[in-house]
């Protein structure tokens, strides 16, 4: 709750007086420092807003430089993914500088020089006084100074800090509170003394100016034509933004376990270096191998150091192995996710037709990471509810009451079941003149207004040119520009509900209280406030009636009003707050209490001595306020929905069947986080809820600890959920991390309330780096949610009504809650398995490519020989193997998108990154080398001593066995690729074929000509010989067919004997073998936006396409399809 938010200001004074304590600020309004020699002006931050993030390239993690023979073609590719990834990042950074600057190039108003003067939101100095008008945000935090208001006060809301649409009162500094005017500002003298910049939002302090003299940046001002304030806090040093958490460069779990597989690749180089050079040396220990008779060494060669030679060969065979690293892996990566980001952008699904809001990537270096999700944690205010409460039922004298079309009805009847409203009968009761009025209407009526009266709400009456007028001038004609403001939405729900039953709230002026009551105005006067408090969890009013009665009103918590009744129908209404409870209703209990002129008097007096002692203020008030609130009347209950989000309920089941824990972190009280949990399925009914709140000291904490452990374990059986408020969080985070863990994690769902942004950003880290380092997600709307967005392994924002804080921080950005589900199950499951699969491929094809080179070295007495040309190597993972593997991984698709959707433990399956597990990484690594043997000795068995293959009885030389090798192995590494493609589109086909095509076609062009640039023709008509012998040919087949037939087999087997999840809901798709859309794309039956007559017009030119087809798919989407009757299906 932002009302609670504190600035620690200890004074300000008049004249230039300033102390000068180290925990302290001094702020010279209006920047009129002092004119003497010794003084030196302090130095504060400037007003601009960082969210973006340094570009750093990831080249600091390469292991291992890819270097061919030649150097250009080693500097090459790593140029290459260099400034691809250069690339990417600064595009990324680009679009938060962009956010930055529409923040920071803010117009905004400074009163200097004696007038206002129009800046940027980035040239507000600390000192400043800043004008604010209606409706506008607070650049900076401000201490206000004055208001347009006589009393010096203003209304905010903080929507776009929290979520909140309450409207919450600040008061001005009394010592200028005139000083409502440019000239008597700028004739102000005064100094400010404040406390450095801190980030506690909810310390409380008993300074002169507190929580209610400072308005925080981001904050909108509501209410009120315009203030004045001073600039304590700007920029980088403002409340919120030191609430942020510093910013890190988050990796992905993949990304880290691809580090992991380099690690070892690194190892199996150094081995196969090592290796290859001891056992050059080893052969080199005869003469005859050591100096040839065709290769004797000089003079100088034979005084070298051996030490020397060893290093220097060493060196040679590592660069002769290196490609085992795979350094095009990076860019191709880069490239993935780059592009694949872009389809959450274009998925219908994740469109917000109201807000029209699209889903947003900032960072796509986590794509993957949407799928590895452990934990949610979420904000409540403006995540899952809308803060929209509605009012819907209440008890009057023992009688439910529901409200349809502004009425109320009785449980039971209609509308238009021809029986009299509630409402028609008070009507007929106020406007007859009779006095024989029934007591149960007049406590209906009673029990209207006292919810019409009950309350601190403030009216907004918007005219033209104007500022607030005078309430009442509406009084005689209702304004249906008249808007409601209240500190809390219960009441503004509460009183817009009487206005629509008849009773309607005019407004407030001084101490009179106005209402209508069926069209008839009264007036009463206010003479006391009970303010609520988290003790008492009531609030009061006691007013004196147009009669000249006084009266008490009061409402409250069941468990705060029931206990003080002494009359009404008690029982009933008990029944009545437990229904409405169990609907998920936020439910108040109303009472009121008739004072005589001795009771009143008594009263009065109490209440003026306890408000003006000196010591023990709040003891006395307390006191007071339980002598005052007794021996009650009940008149009913209120039944308030808060309004949850679109699909929350069934958003978190989808994600709890996915195996994913939701956490709720939020600032509100305890029974409004508690009641807003039951309503969204996050607690269940059946649960059995455990609270760890109200804690005072650390021992207190450590034995409800360890009671609520013992409960956990006495009733395993029942599903426990866990209630925990900020102070007693301090507590056991002090020292029972551990003990608290074991709690947290033994329960289906934690509940935190009274939590302050860092406090957030502790619980996340705290589960982060448990010992089972889960991967987290944190979601929120407002600014006091952006700490944890940051903290988390994945963070996303919600597109709220106001504000961007926690967008322009998070990773991801959506319009609703709801969009989280296919978010994670659908987008995160595709973006897993298809760079899962991309990384494990990557390091198999290397292997197939570099062992080959080792073993042709035993072959060559480790002359360090190449066996393949210096442009193959340059080019297999250029372009003869990368296309296929990047269209793979931007395009498949294991499960179709609705089987994922309607079965949530499918995401199960890729949990606990188990397709990058170690177990898997060795199949592939293992897998590579029996194909490099069959490449390598297949060909050598196939060509066997007889080299002469040509009908002209030429031999085969080096190169052509080379050739050979290498050609298979483009062959072979390509159809592994396909055989493991489940989803296939024409781009699939066109790459997977036209990559092995383009292969044959470079070679002979390649080795038909004379290359006038190169310095050596090694592979002059080599490859033309090489496909002109029938033996060649031969080989080819057969040694493809010998690796992959047993993969063929191999998924066979598996598949029929011992079938995934995942396999067996493949069946499924049989359902769905209309649709081949690309959901993941956005083609989607209800997405009729996302198509151009660009898409109509390439479908047609197919011609292959019906027209209305064309309407349901991305024009992206509609080159890759064609169209058959009224669904899209790969071509």
């Amino acid at each position: 709750c932002w009302r609670l938010l504190t600035i620690q200001t200890t004074q300000l004074k008049t004249g230039f007086d300033p102390p000068h304590q180290s925990d302290t600020r001094t702020v010279y309004i209006a920047n009129r420092f002092p004119q003497h020699g010794h003084y030196v002006p302090q130095r504060f931050a400037d007003n601009r807003i960082i969210s973006s993030k340094v570009s750093n390239n990831k080249c600091s993690s390469y292991l291992m430089i890819d270097t061919p023979t030649s150097p250009v073609t080693s500097g090459l590719p790593l140029f290459f993914v260099i400034t691809v990834t250069a690339i990417k990042q600064g595009y990324e950074d680009w679009l938060r500088h962009k956010a930055d600057n529409e923040v920071n190039g803010a117009p905004v108003f400074v009163v200097r020089s004696g007038s206002l003067v129009q800046t940027r939101s980035k040239n507000i100095r600390v000192g400043d006084i800043v004008r604010v008008a209606k409706d506008e945000t607070f650049p900076v935090d401000l201490v206000l100074l004055s208001s347009d208001r006589a009393e010096g006060t203003c209304h905010i809301t903080t929507t776009s800090l929290d979520g909140e649409t309450n409207l919450k009162t600040h008061y001005s500094v009394p010592e200028t509170l005139v000083s409502q005017s440019v000239s008597r500002l700028e004739a102000l003298h005064a100094v400010l003394e404040c406390q450095q910049p801190d980030a506690d939002l909810y310390s409380q302090n008993a300074e002169p100016l507190g929580p209610e003299n400072l308005l925080l940046r981001g904050a909108r001002l509501k209410n009120t034509k315009e203030i004045f304030g001073v600039a304590v806090y700007t920029g980088m040093e403002s409340k919120m933004a030191l609430n942020y958490k510093c910013k890190s460069q988050k990796r992905s779990a993949v990304e880290k376990s691809m580090n992991t597989f380099l690690l070892i690749y690194l190892g199996i180089l150094l081995f196969e270096a090592i290796l290859s050079t001891i056992l050059k040396y080893a052969w080199q220990a005869e003469n005859k191998w050591d100096e040839p008779f065709y290769n004797q060494k000089t003079e100088q060669e034979r005084n070298s150091s051996q030490i020397l030679k060893f290093i220097s060969d060493f060196l040679a065979f590592l660069v002769l192995y290196n490609f085992i690293i795979p350094i095009s892996l990076y860019v191709t990566v880069e490239m993935q996710k780059f592009l694949g980001s872009f389809f959450i952008g274009w998925d219908l699904d994740l469109y917000h037709e109201e807000s029209d809001q699209m889903a947003q990537v900032n960072t796509s270096d986590l794509n993957e990471e949407l799928g590895q999700v452990e934990y949610v944690f979420t904000d409540k205010t403006g995540t899952l509810t809308e803060n929209e409460m509605l009012f819907r039922e209440c008890s009057i004298n023992g009688i439910k009451y529901q409200e349809i079309n502004g009425k109320l009805v009785p449980e039971g009847m209609t509308d238009d079941s021809g029986l009299m409203t509630l409402c028609t009968v008070l009507m007929s009761v106020c406007l007859t003149l009779s006095l024989s009025v029934t007591s149960q209407s007049r406590e209906e009526l009673l029990f209207l207004k006292a919810v019409s009266l009950c309350h601190t709400v403030q009216i907004s009456y918007e005219q033209p040119g104007d500022g607030p007028g005078d309430p009442f001038s509406h009084a005689n004609g209702f304004s249906s520009q008249m808007e409601y403001y209240a500190s809390s939405p219960d009441e503004k729900a509460l009183v817009e509900a009487t206005k629509r039953m008849g009773v309607t709230f005019i407004g407030s002026h001084g101490e009179t209280m106005e209402i209508k009551t069926f069209g008839k105005p009264e007036k009463f006067k206010l003479l006391h406030v009970l303010e609520f408090d988290a003790n008492r969890r009531r609030m009061s009013v006691i007013l004196q009636t147009p009669t000249g009665e006084k009266v008490l009103f009061t409402k409250g918590a069941e468990s705060a009003i029931l206990p003080f009744t002494t009359s009404g129908e008690i029982n009933k209404t008990r029944v009545h707050v437990d229904e409405f409870a169990l609907k998920g209703l936020r439910t108040l209990v109303v009472a009121c209490r008739h004072f005589s002129v001795e009771e009143y008097e008594e009263v009065d007096q109490r209440l003026h001595k306890a408000r003006t002692a000196l010591q023990q203020r709040e003891e006395r008030l307390a006191e007071v306020f339980s002598f005052i609130e007794k021996d009650l009347e009940l008149l009913g209950a209120t039944g308030v929905e808060d309004k949850l989000q679109e699909k929350v309920q069934e958003t978190i089941e989808a994600l709890r069947l996915a195996g994913i824990k939701v956490w709720v972190l939020t600032g509100d009280k305890h029974e409004t986080a508690v009641s807003v949990s039951l309503s969204c399925g996050h607690f269940h009914r059946t649960m059995n809820i455990l609270e760890l709140v109200q804690q005072k000291s650390d021992n207190e904490c450590a034995e409800q600890l360890r009671q609520l452990a013992r409960r956990i374990k006495e009733d395993h059986v029942i599903q426990h959920g866990l209630v925990v408020d900020g102070a007693s969080l301090s507590l056991a985070l002090r020292g029972h991390e551990k003990l608290f863990m074991e709690v947290c994690k033994n329960c289906s769902a934690v509940l935190c309330c009274r939590m302050a942004p860092l406090q957030k950003a502790k619980v996340v880290r705290l589960l982060k780096t448990s010992p089972e380092k889960p991967i987290t997600l944190a979601i929120g709307d407002g600014a006091n949610d952006v700490s944890m967005i940051q903290e988390a392994h994945v963070g996303i924002g919600i597109m709220g009504k106001e504000g961007r804080q926690a967008v322009q921080n998070s990773d991801y950005a959506i319009a609703r809650f709801k969009f989280l589900s296919k978010l994670l199950l659908v987008h995160g499951h595709f973006y897993y398995i298809r760079i899962a699969t991309l990384v494990q491929y990557f390091f198999y094809k290397n292997v197939c490519f570099i062992t080959p080179q080792f073993l042709y070295q035993f072959f060559c007495l480790f002359s360090q020989q190449t066996l393949y040309d210096s442009v193959y190597l340059t080019l297999y993972n250029i372009c003869f193997t990368s296309l296929p593997i990047l269209v793979y991984s931007l395009f498949e698709q294991l499960v179709h998108p609705h089987v994922l959707q309607s079965k949530p433990v499918l995401y199960r399956d890729i949990s606990k990154n188990s397709l990058l597990s170690f177990k898997t990484f060795l199949y592939w690594t293992l897998l590579g080398f029996c194909h490099a043997f069959a490449f390598f000795f297949g060909s050598y068995i196939l060509m066997g001593e007889d080299t002469s293959l040509m009908g002209n009885g030429q031999m085969f030389g080096n190169w052509t066995f080379g050739t050979l090798v290498f050609t298979v192995m483009v062959i072979t590494v390509t159809l592994k690729l396909a055989l493991e493609t489940h989803f296939w589109t024409w781009m699939n086909h066109f790459v997977t074929w036209g990559s092995i095509a383009f292969y044959f076609i470079f070679s002979i062009f390649y080795g038909g000509i004379i290359w006038p640039f190169l310095h050596t023709q090694d592979m002059y008509f080599v490859f033309v010989q090489l496909l002109s012998s029938g033996s060649a040919w031969f080989a080819i087949i057969i040694i493809i067919i010998t690796c992959l037939f047993p993969d063929i087999i191999k998924k066979v087997f598996y598949r029929h004997l011992q079938p995934t999840s995942t396999q067996k809901s493949q069946l499924i798709e049989t359902n769905y073998q209309g649709i081949g859309c690309v959901d993941s794309m956005c083609c989607y039956s209800e997405g009729e936006n996302g198509c151009t007559r660009l898409g109509r017009m390439v479908e047609q030119v197919m011609g292959r396409c019906d027209p209305a087809c064309a309407n349901r798919c991305d024009p992206m989407l509609c080159s890759l399809y064609c169209c058959s009757g009224t669904t899209c299906s790969p071509m």
